[in-house]
C-alpha cells in the first residue's frame, strides 16, 4: 500500500491502530477480510451526524427539508467525490480484476471506502472525535446550504443546465497534481458529450478545480448561447 501516513495526514486524523486504516480500504474482491461491516458502521454514523448537524443548523426547517438536504449530503455520488478529495483511491486494496478494470476510481468502491474509513474512525477513537473528522469533511458543503439555492454551486449549475435540455452530465477528469502535500495543486477537464466541449480548471483542492473547470465549461455554453 501507497504512504500510509501521508493518507492520515490528508485524513487530517492519526490512527492508534493503522491496521484499521488498512482494513476500511480493503476492498471485498481482495478477500474475506474486507470493509464491508465498516461501510456498514460509517454508513449509520455518518447519517447520524449530518442528521444533528442539520438539526442544529436550521432550527426552523422542517422534517422534509432537512430529510432532503440529508440525501444529498450522504447520497453515494457526494460520498465518492469527498473519497476523491481525500485521495482514498490511490490506497485501495483491491482484487487482480477490480484493480485491473479500475476499481480504484469507481464512485461505488469509493464511496463505500469513504464509509468504512469513518466506521475505522469510530472503533479507533471516540464518538466525539469521529464527530469532528466528518463535520471537518463536510463544512464546506454543509457552509453552501446555509446559503440556499440561490448560491448554488458550479458544477450544480452546469448539471441542471444540461438536465434541462436533456444532454448527457458532465464528466470530470483528474489531468495533473503538483506541489508538495500542503500546498498541492490539482488541475481538472470537465468534458461535455453534447455539446461537445471540454473546459478545464484548477484549485488547491480536486473539488475547487472541478469546481473551476465546471464554471469554465458554464460560461462558454452561455456566453455562447447569447
Amino acid at each position: 500500500m501507497a504512504d500510509i501516513a501521508r493518507l492520515q495526514r490528508l485524513l487530517g486524523y492519526e490512527f492508534s491502530d493503522p491496521q484499521l486504516l488498512t482494513l476500511a480500504l480493503t476492498h471485498r474482491s481482495a478477500g474475506g477480510h474486507n470493509n464491508e461491516r465498516l461501510e456498514f458502521l460509517g454508513d449509520s454514523i455518518v447519517n447520524h451526524i449530518i442528521a444533528e448537524a442539520l438539526y442544529q443548523q436550521f432550527p426552523q426547517a422542517r422534517e422534509g427539508d432537512m430529510s432532503r438536504m440529508r440525501a444529498s449530503l450522504v447520497k453515494g455520488d457526494t460520498l465518492a467525490e469527498m473519497a476523491r478529495e481525500l485521495q482514498l483511491g490511490d490506497y485501495l486494496v483491491l482484487g487482480p480484476g477490480e484493480r485491473k478494470s479500475g476499481g480504484h476510481r469507481r464512485s461505488s468502491i469509493l464511496a463505500d471506502s469513504f464509509e468504512a474509513v469513518v466506521g475505522a474512525i469510530l472503533l479507533d477513537s471516540t464518538v466525539e472525535q469521529c464527530r469532528k473528522s466528518v463535520l471537518c469533511w463536510f463544512d464546506q458543503r454543509l457552509e453552501q446550504l446555509k446559503h440556499g439555492a440561490a448560491d448554488k454551486d458550479a458544477k450544480t449549475q452546469l448539471q441542471e443546465y444540461l438536465q434541462g435540455r436533456r444532454n448527457p452530465l458532465p464528466e470530470y477528469e483528474l489531468l495533473d497534481v503538483q506541489g508538495a502535500d500542503h500546498e498541492q495543486q490539482f488541475r481538472v477537464a470537465c468534458r461535455l458529450q453534447q455539446p461537445i466541449l471540454t473546459a478545464e480548471g484548477a484549485g488547491s483542492s480536486r473539488r475547487k478545480a472541478e469546481q473551476a473547470a465546471a464554471r469554465s465549461a458554464l460560461q462558454r455554453l452561455t456566453s455562447h448561447v447569447s
